[in-house]
């Protein structure tokens, strides 16, 4: 099967075919968090390919005023830098404000803003664990709640929540970020049920590896990827940041219109068979961090 294009590097795609109309996003408007880099970055793109601004935001304000300059550049569609802590929520207000200032609107929420590492419980950090569920977990339910109250309590709107499968078997050397990760996923549910009466859709997309992302390299999919790992995998190969994008706009859009509280898993079948031996993976993770 053919994938679709896409590029290792944070930068956007040199071509691009339409598989959805290119209207469908036409005139909205997404605000997208982690928007500056990795799957963030493009699925602001191709958001952009299907007629949406864009409010990307990070803590990284140089990183989003590059790519924000590229996205309108390739897309002529407006995007907005906005710089933002998830874990602080006046950060996120303010943010939320500019955007319905310069935009008028928000009709899309990407949550997509994400911290990981390999690591064993043992050796863990509390201070670690709990940074990674402020900024997984808290950053959601932070992101979501001030978007709702601002503009989605009264005019409805799609939220997508980026996650992973790390918690379906208990991945080795993922506590942290598969606990993080669970927790959204039932913050999905949750929501999806609270705010359906107001017109608002909760859904997630669960990549699995997926290339040209900083997750991959933490998380030692080159070197995997060199080994045939992938092998092992039901479609045989890693997932590119494309073919995420694409889901993210399944959910985010007209499309799937009656879908809301679901995940979908877009690993290749991965988490069905990939290893999960603790030793193993051990000697990944520190032959990764003799390389940090």
């Amino acid at each position: 099967m053919q994938m679709p294009e896409d590029v290792g590097t944070d930068d956007c795609l040199t071509s691009y075919t339409h598989i959805y109309s290119p209207d469908l996003l036409k005139d909205q408007v997404a605000f997208i968090t982690g928007g500056g880099s990795g799957i963030g970055l493009r699925i602001a793109e191709i958001f952009m390919r299907h007629g949406c601004h864009t409010a990307i935001a990070s803590r990284n304000l140089d990183k989003l005023k590059e790519a924000a300059n590229k996205l309108s550049a390739v897309t002529g569609r407006r995007c907005l830098p906005l710089c933002i802590d998830v874990r602080q929520p006046e950060s996120i207000a303010a943010a939320v404000d500019d955007t319905l200032k310069e935009m008028g609107r928000i009709d899309i929420l990407i949550n997509n803003a994400a911290g990981n590492f390999l690591c064993p419980a043992a050796s863990l950090s509390f201070n670690a664990f709990k940074t990674v569920l402020e900024i997984d977990t808290m950053g959601t339910f932070n992101t979501s709640k001030v978007v709702y109250e601002k503009w989605f309590k009264d005019h409805g709107g799609n939220i997508v929540n980026i996650s992973a499968t790390l918690g379906y078997k208990g991945q080795a050397l993922q506590v942290h970020a598969g606990s993080a990760k669970a927790a959204n996923d039932a913050m999905t549910k949750h929501l999806a049920v609270e705010w359906g009466p107001s017109g608002v859709r909760v859904n997630t997309v669960a990549p699995g590896p997926i290339s040209g992302t900083e997750g991959f390299r933490r998380l030692g999919g080159p070197r995997g990827e060199a080994a045939g790992t992938f092998q092992s995998i039901p479609l045989q190969r890693a997932g590119n940041k494309t073919e995420m994008a694409h889901c993210t706009l399944f959910l985010a859009s007209r499309a799937s219109s009656y879908v809301t509280g679901a995940i979908l898993v877009a690993d290749g079948g991965s988490w069905l068979t990939s290893a999960n031996d603790v030793s193993m993976l051990l000697g990944i993770a520190s032959s990764n961090s003799a390389k940090l």
